[in-house]
């Protein structure tokens, strides 16, 4: 009996599964991983900026609200194909992308279990590790038992079931997703962490220029007017969200304050609640780095300032 022809149907109905598929899976993973991060965040880790958005966060759920849904539409088309004709099972392209998959679910696992064993001997098992590994071993574990089971002509001979799975993982998808507004924020929570961490960056901007002015000047400006100089390319931000100025008072000779308007507290989870380095204002020999909190909750936050002379000494 004559082996079944490959048409380019076949062939990309196959690749564009194994495409969406394999993203998909990986969207989820990556996805999952950013809410376990969050929710058990790493003092170690590098800085973080408070908006989860920034990150990988809304590629990972934009790729699974519109691939998953196109690997699920793929694979029916696939099996109403096998459906009408048997013989589309034994397809050279069906059995390499079926085995590839397989495959990769099998070196999933080991990789898997060999990091889990060689950080369990290293001594750096934590939450937010374990939660992954079991997550890894999981997926990769379940696609791995799908995959040999379609291969076996399972799902054909128990089509209800085949569909029962499908809806479970679209529900799980919608779930993933929906999650995480919960436990990330919305979108607009978002939009309202980075008007206030661009509220914090001008304050800090603010505050190096005031600086260099007493430095050179040995007295604060009244005014933040004072600090702009078209020469020097200084130019006082103003609040992004409003357009307005933000607030500043002269506290003596050497004290300051600045104001703004906040949305929201300060995000728990972001390293900027405890420490924010300030810039260094140009022309200070000698300077060292000095740290103040930005830490603010909503509403109109102030921020008082004393200029050290013996760490920011005037300009000779």
């Amino acid at each position: 009996m004559d082996k079944p022809r490959v048409t380019p149907k076949d062939f990309f109905l196959w690749a564009g599964a194994l495409v969406t598929l394999y993203v998909s899976v990986f969207s989820f993973l990556a996805l999952v991983f950013d809410y376990i991060n969050y929710a058990f965040p790493d003092q170690l880790a590098s800085y973080y900026s408070g908006n989860p958005y920034q990150g990988g966060v809304s590629y990972e759920m934009a790729s699974l609200i519109v691939l998953f849904p196109i690997f699920l539409v793929l694979i029916r088309v696939i099996h109403n194909s096998i459906k009408k004709d048997p013989s589309r099972r034994d397809i050279w392209v069906r059995r390499w992308a079926l085995y590839l998959t397989l495959f990769v679910a099998a070196a999933t696992l080991a990789v898997d279990l060999i990091t889990l064993i060689m950080y369990f001997l290293n001594g750096e098992i934590s939450e937010r590790f374990i939660l992954k590994v079991l997550l890894v071993l999981l997926v990769a574990g379940a696609g791995f038992l799908h995959f040999i089971a379609d291969l076996g002509g399972y799902w054909e001979e128990n089509a209800q079931k085949a569909k029962a799975i499908a809806w479970g993982c679209g529900i799980l998808i919608i779930l993933t997703v929906g999650s995480g507004f919960l436990i990330i924020g919305t979108p607009m929570q978002a939009r309202d962490y980075m008007l206030d961490e661009q509220k914090v960056n001008d304050l800090q901007i603010i505050q190096s220029e005031v600086v260099t002015y007493w430095q050179q000047k040995r007295v604060l400006p009244t005014t933040l007017n004072e600090l702009n100089d078209p020469l020097a390319g200084v130019s006082v931000p103003n609040d992004t969200q409003t357009g307005q100025p933000y607030q500043y008072e002269v506290l003596g000779k050497l004290g300051f304050k600045l104001c703004a308007t906040f949305n929201s507290v300060t995000d728990p989870n972001a390293i900027t609640q405890n420490e924010l380095t300030i810039p260094i204002p140009s022309g200070s020999p000698g300077a060292r780095d000095m740290s103040d909190s930005w830490y603010h909750e909503a509403g109109t936050q102030c921020f008082s300032r004393t200029i050290d002379p013996s760490r920011y000494p005037p300009t000779k």
